[in-house]
């Protein structure tokens, strides 16, 4: 970390056990990915650090689905219900959730699936929004680019048909996309 901090690069760790988020934190990461095992304490540790969390909900779920988990109809494997678990520790510790979901365990395209899992699992869905938006901005250091609508940033915007913050899932209805300011879909 602090070899690449030097260079004026950032450092991320994939952490899911608890050892390893522990030790990823005391050495300075800014962001922890997946974080399967993570403890009040840690969630809390990493709050005063500012170090953010990215929890990797549809990587589990989609993983869980891919041996043979049938959410319709079984009851949820242990992975599921501790990633429940931690992401709601998280939650209540208050550290910042940045929005990541692991894309590639599960189909380019299907993105929303993070947020619509983040709400279910208890976020609201302001903050899950926020969370792919203006935190993702700010923890990756692109806030003078992009995550927020204003003159000087990119523009990187979507229209949908319904409100995701009362519905998340209206994400899934995207009616205009803008991208650097060339439009893709009116």
């Amino acid at each position: 970390v602090s070899t690449a901090r030097s260079s004026g690069r950032a450092v991320v760790a994939h952490a899911t056990t608890a050892e390893g988020m522990r030790r990823a934190i005391n050495a300075g990461v800014e962001t922890i990915e997946h974080g399967d095992n993570g403890t009040a304490e840690l969630f809390l540790l990493m709050k005063q650090k500012n170090i953010a969390f990215c929890p990797t909900l549809a990587a589990t779920d989609a993983i869980q689905q891919y041996r043979g988990w049938n959410k319709d109809r079984d009851p949820e494997p242990e992975a599921i219900r501790k990633k429940k678990e931690c992401f709601s520790l998280a939650l209540q510790s208050g550290v910042t959730i940045c929005f990541g979901g692991d894309v590639g365990v599960f189909p380019h395209g299907d993105n929303v699936r993070e947020l619509e899992l983040m709400v279910a699992y208890g976020m609201n869905n302001l903050d899950a929004l926020k969370s792919a938006t203006s935190v993702n901005a700010r923890v990756f250091h692109l806030n003078d680019q992009l995550g927020a609508v204003k003159n000087g940033l990119l523009a990187d915007l979507i229209a949908v048909k319904g409100d995701p913050t009362l519905k998340i899932s209206e994400l899934r209805n995207i009616t205009f996309v803008m991208k650097e300011g060339i439009i893709y879909k009116s």
